[in-house]
Formats: C-alpha cells, structure tokens, sequence
C-alpha cells in the first residue's frame, strides 16, 4: 500500500501491483492478495513462481534466472535448459551478468554445486559482480596471510618485521604512502604497529592514517 501511495503521488496513473513469491511455501501469506484495516482496502496481484509454467520466462533473456524457480517435474533438466539459454547469448557482459543472477536464484532451489558445476566458469568471470567478489576474495586473503605474518613478527619481536608487513598492509588498502607518513610508521613501537594493523581495516584514505598517527 505505501509503495502504491508513493507512486501514484508522484505520477499519478493507472499502478498495478505485484507481489511475486520466489521459494515454494505453505505459508498463508503467499496466499493473500488483499490488504485489509478499518475502512482501508488494497488488493494486488500475487505469482507464486513455482507455479508458473517455464516456457515463456525462458523464451526471454531477461527473465532466465526467474525460470529456475518455474513448475517443473523434472527441476535439473530445467536448470540444465537455462544453462543452455544463457550459453546462447553472444553478448559476453549480458551472459555474464545472467549467470550470476542464475548462480543466486537457482541456490533457493538447487544444490550450489550443481549449479556451479552446469554453469561453466569461464561465463561466470564474465559477470561484472563476480569479478568484484573473486577480486575481495582474493584481497581478503592476501590481508590475512599479510596479518598472520605480521602476528608472526611481533611474536618474535622483529619491530623491522612487523613495519615492514604493516606497509604492505597499508600499501594494499591506500596505495603507494607519502614517504613522511613512512618515516613516522618505522618509528612506531611493536605494540603501535599492533594497534595499527588492527585500526587500518578502517581506513578509507591516507588522511585517515595520518589522523591516527597524530593523536596515536
């Protein structure tokens, strides 16, 4: 009702609402389509997805990662003719992008590696947002092997160590770091050098760490 409002509000017209229903469930609201209190009445439109017939969502690019949710008596050979649609599309960022969004929606009915195994890689690395998430992955784990080894160094007591991995630390998330800021890290003591491979996870900006520096 509130995004009824809102719309009509602004654009004054004919509004048709619709409420679809993604994972097969029993529950009474998937059931519903009315709102009802005092002397307010609203009704809208409701698809329960697992009750649409597939054919017209795949005949449609757009509507591919929805079809995986669609009726079938045979779930994996529906998977397996999305897989198919998506490999048609000759638009590499267009496939890409649709078999990421198949990757997630196909999750709430399939198991991940089955879905992972029909969906061929190198389709997904076309995918803009899998390539961010591989690209986090990958900087995840280079920060934690960095902040294991600098754990390492401050076990031994290795100060040259320790400044050493906290500017690659400080490197990897701000860049390359004025030379003035450098000098002022090196003359930290092991238990700063501590508190700054915890407090640059914060940082957004070299001016962040140069605020840490002058009120550490």
């Amino acid at each position: 009702l509130d995004y009824w409002v809102r719309l009509h509000r602004k654009y004054r017209c004919r509004i048709d609402q619709v409420v679809i229903f993604l994972k097969s469930t029993t529950s009474d609201l998937v059931f519903t389509n009315e709102f009802r209190d005092t002397n307010t009445w609203h009704s809208y439109r409701v698809i329960r997805l697992w009750e649409q017939d597939p054919l017209p969502l795949l005949g449609n690019p757009a509507l591919l990662p929805l079809a995986t949710l669609a009726r079938s008596n045979n779930p994996n050979r529906l998977l397996e003719q999305v897989v198919a649609e998506v490999d048609r599309i000759e638009e590499k960022p267009l496939r890409g992008n649709l078999a990421a969004c198949v990757d997630v929606l196909a999750g709430l009915r399939f198991d991940k590696e089955l879905v992972r195994r029909l969906l061929r890689e190198e389709i997904m690395e076309e995918s803009v947002t899998y390539q961010d998430i591989i690209q986090k992955g990958v900087q995840k784990g280079i920060q934690q092997g960095l902040q294991q080894g600098l754990q390492q160094g401050l076990d031994r007591g290795k100060q040259e160590e320790a400044v050493l991995i906290v500017m690659r630390l400080l490197t990897l998330r701000l860049g390359l770091l004025d030379p003035v800021l450098q000098q002022r890290i090196e003359g930290l003591s092991i238990t700063r050098l501590e508190e700054l491979s915890e407090a640059l996870l914060d940082f957004n900006t070299a001016t962040d760490l140069a605020v840490w520096l002058e009120h550490g």
